[in-house]
């Protein structure tokens, strides 16, 4: 199939870029069938901020804990509350398919 360079507007910024014919065989090799709709610029901010978005979720703060079932030192996401079961991931895993939650 040949492909030629196309002009292309970004739908962020408004820029005209090209969609080379090298890019739109690759797409079509992957089976892709809509054409980019940023240019390159602003691909790379969006998939910035879409890093620091799963950087933000992925620095939580932990906190430490027992686990209950096993007695092992674990740290889990929450702040543990008295009265409230807390479980490493072992054992959480274990009493969530035994249906015990």
């Amino acid at each position: 199939m040949g492909f030629t360079d196309k002009d292309l507007q970004c739908s962020d910024c408004g820029a005209t870029f090209t969609f080379t014919a090298e890019e739109q065989e690759f797409h079509a090799s992957k089976g892709y069938t809509n054409e980019p709709k940023r240019c390159s610029a602003c691909r790379e901010s969006k998939r910035a901020q879409y890093d620091n978005f799963r950087g933000y979720r992925s620095s939580r703060q932990m906190h430490a804990a027992v686990c209950v079932e096993c007695g092992k030192d674990c740290e889990v996401p929450f702040e543990p509350r008295e009265g409230r079961p807390v479980y490493c991931s072992e054992c959480y895993n274990k009493t969530k398919l035994s249906g015990q939650q």
